[in-house]
Order: structure tokens, then sequence, then C-alpha cells
């Protein structure tokens, strides 16, 4: 039987159902299956058999009986002994990665280890994080509502946060900007700042001069921080801290 893999591993294999998917019985398509083969340039017609050594019918010889590929609570456990059967779902069926995927222990457990890895990584410095750039990170979920809130209300929703969405958290934490947006976020609830209602301009809400133009298709608030970046935003930036003391 051709194969994709060079390093085929015989051993008993383990098919779970994506999420999603999770009825008591489950069967996936045993004929009408095609693979193409680049070595020989078309695609061939696969099918499942309990008395045939592969599962390319132009490789079959005398009768063919056909089998089933049947998912019993979300798992199908095959044993080394069905090499055809395993070899039809990790490397030709063309629901692979689609209906269903290969378990593979190993690969779990490393997933895992990240995942646990970023959370305790988040925690720490969510402990660590000063009251100011917790706030800023807090107000991407909460937003305004993060003025009403006391420092161990935002404390404690930033642990939250830190655990449920550590990666996220990570990038939040690490991004110089996010203490200029919220400054530019909590001008605007001071009323400090307005921005337009076409989300496009803004201004200064004691006299109307307008500040800055947002750029097509960009969040106001991430522009505003750019812009505060510049020599002449930096200004601007200054005068806004000043005001929110």
């Amino acid at each position: 039987m051709a194969t994709k893999k060079t390093n085929w591993e015989i051993k008993d294999r383990v098919y779970i159902l994506r999420k999603g998917i999770a009825p008591l019985t489950y069967t996936i398509p045993s004929r009408n299956l095609y693979w193409f083969d680049e070595e020989k340039g078309y695609e061939r017609e696969l099918k499942y058999t309990i008395n045939q050594k592969t599962v390319f019918v132009d490789e079959f010889q005398g009768p063919q009986r056909l089998g089933h590929i049947v998912f019993e609570d979300g798992i199908l456990t095959v044993p080394k002994e069905k090499q055809t059967l395993q070899k039809l779902l990790s490397l030709y069926h063309p629901q692979l990665g689609k209906t269903y995927e290969e378990f593979d222990p190993e690969v779990e457990a490393e997933d895992e280890l990240e995942v646990i890895q970023h959370e305790i990584e988040a925690l720490m410095m969510a402990q660590n994080m000063s009251i100011d750039q917790a706030e800023a990170i807090v107000r991407v979920n909460a937003g305004s509502e993060v003025a009403k809130m006391t420092s161990k209300e935002i404390k404690r929703d930033l642990l939250v946060f830190a655990k449920r969405e550590p990666k996220l958290f990570i990038e939040l934490a690490n991004d110089e900007n996010i203490h200029v947006r919220n400054t530019g976020l909590k001008a605007a609830e001071a009323g400090i700042i307005k921005l337009s209602d076409d989300q496009r301009t803004f201004k200064w809400v004691t006299n109307g001069r307008k500040l800055m133009t947002v750029p097509f298709d960009e969040n106001p608030y991430s522009a505003l921080a750019a812009w505060f970046k510049t020599d002449e935003g930096v200004e601007v930036y200054k005068t806004i801290e000043k005001k929110l003391k």
C-alpha cells in the first residue's frame, strides 16, 4: 500500500471526533472516497474492507467485504493489527482534520503543559502589576465600567482574566501602547476629549478644536495612542495626563 509517510509506526491508535460533534454513534464514509496520488498523478478510489490488504481499489484482489467506520461516544480505537483501517484514517480519509483527528497523547501533554506555563506566567505578572497597568488591561474587557471599580475589584478581575485567557493577557501586558491607549479612554470618559459620532475625529471638549483624524479601518483609541507618540501628539498627551491627575 502506498503511503504518504516513511516513518509509519506500528501501534494502537485512537481517533476522536472534533469539537461540536458528539453523538452516541457516528459513522463516517468507508467507500466512494478519493485521494490524489502525487506519484501516479491522478486520484485513486479508496474503500475500507475487512478482507483486503489495501484501501486502494485498484489494488484489490478477489471479493470485497465492506467494513464500517463507527465512532462510539466520539471515540474510535483501532488496534495495531488493523493496519488497513489505521492508514485510511491517519493518511488518506478526506474527513481527517475536519470531522475527526488522531489523538496523540504526547502532543496533548505538550499542549496542556504550554497552557499551564502560560497561566502561571500570566498570574505572576498580574500579581506584581501596578494598579494603573491593571486598570489598563481590565479596561479591555470591562470598558468604562472600570471607572466605577475599586482597586480590589480591578485586581480580582485582572487575576480572573489572566487565568482564563493567559496568552492574550501576556500579549496585553507586554504591549507598550496599552497604558497610552488607556489614558485616551480615560480622557474621553472624563470629558476632556471627545470622539465624533462617526468615530473619525477626536476633539477637545472645551473648544471643539480637532486633535486628530482616525485613519480609515483603524480602532479609534489605538490610532489615538499611536498619535500620542508623534511630535504633535506628545504635547497633547502630557496635557491630558495633567488634567487627569
